[in-house]
Formats: C-alpha cells, sequence, structure tokens
C-alpha cells in the first residue's frame, strides 16, 4: 500500500514537471516562415501563409533627397497604401528597393499604423536610404506580416519560446 502511494505521488510529480516544462520530455522548436512572393500590390499574410485580409501596394515612387537632411543625397521616396478589413490587426510589411534584376538594393519595414486616414484605404510616404539610388528600379513589398509579434526563440526562452517566426528582411545583394 505504501510502495503503490510513494509509486503515484512520483507519477504524479514527473507529469507536473513535464507540463511545466521541467521535465526532460520538453522539446522547443523554431521554425521560419518561407518568404512569400515580392510585388508592387501584395495581400499581406501571417506565419501560416494565410491572408489577414489587408493589402498593401506601392503607388509609386522617385529619387530625391530627404528634406531634412538634403546633404545625404538622393534617397527613395516611395507611396504606401495599406486597404481591408484586417487593418485593426495593424500588420507590417518589408519594402525593398530592387534594381532591374530584382537584387535588393536596400529595405525597411513598414507598420501600417504609420500611415494615415481617416478610414481607409491607409496611406503614407517613406524614405528609404539605398547606397546607388540610381539603381533603383522598383520598389517591392514582401507580403509576411512583420507586425510585433512574440519572437522569443527557444534559445531566448525554452518555455515559451519558439514557434513560427516570420522571415527575416532581405539583406542588399539577396533576389527578390
Amino acid at each position: 500500500m505504501v510502495i503503490a502511494r510513494l509509486a503515484a505521488g512520483a507519477v504524479s510529480a514527473l507529469a507536473m514537471l513535464t507540463l511545466s516544462g521541467c521535465g526532460s520530455l520538453w522539446s522547443c522548436t523554431d521554425t521560419t516562415a518561407e518568404r512569400g512572393e515580392a510585388g508592387v500590390r501584395v495581400g499581406i499574410v501571417d506565419e501560416s501563409g494565410r491572408p489577414v485580409g489587408v493589402t498593401a501596394e506601392v503607388p509609386g515612387w522617385r529619387r530625391e533627397p530627404h528634406p531634412q537632411v538634403p546633404a545625404d543625397g538622393d534617397q527613395i521616396h516611395f507611396g504606401i497604401r495599406f486597404e481591408g478589413a484586417g487593418q485593426g490587426s495593424e500588420p507590417a510589411v518589408d519594402a525593398c528597393a530592387v534594381d532591374e534584376k530584382r537584387v535588393v538594393l536596400g529595405c525597411q519595414t513598414v507598420h501600417s499604423a504609420e500611415v494615415f486616414g481617416p478610414k481607409g484605404p491607409y496611406t503614407g510616404d517613406h524614405y528609404l536610404a539605398v547606397d546607388r539610388p540610381e539603381r533603383v528600379a522598383e520598389v517591392l513589398l514582401i507580403p509576411n506580416d512583420q507586425s510585433a509579434h512574440d519572437r522569443r526563440t527557444c534559445e531566448d526562452d525554452i518555455k515559451d519560446g519558439g514557434g513560427v517566426h516570420p522571415p527575416d528582411m532581405p539583406s542588399p545583394g539577396e533576389r527578390l
């Protein structure tokens, strides 16, 4: 009888440790979502590739100095528009200036909350600094939502980290 109670207590303790993440069975995995196809107009998708109900578009761009730092030379001044039912989720996309072969010259993340408009579409403009602005052929958007997700990794926090993370921002020299 005493042995049965001890065995039952040991099983309960092991189960509690395992469920709390302290047991040897704890398994944390990190994965990165696949980068979606870049375009001038994209439907924003979550980490699973499902549409979030918002589109983002670059209606135009031009090369010119930033008005606050004209001595820095030309930058890429581009417009951006967010539309859709999922606007309240405040998604974000990476905007990348590319050359004629779609090689990345520079990127930045643009949050829909940074653009303005009374009831949508939400429009705004941004400046993107690149090393060789004369090589820019177009500004493309990456459809993967880059908004403030929980980006803790297993390395950061084995208990609460892990899961699917948005892809990293493209680096100069990558091809989209």
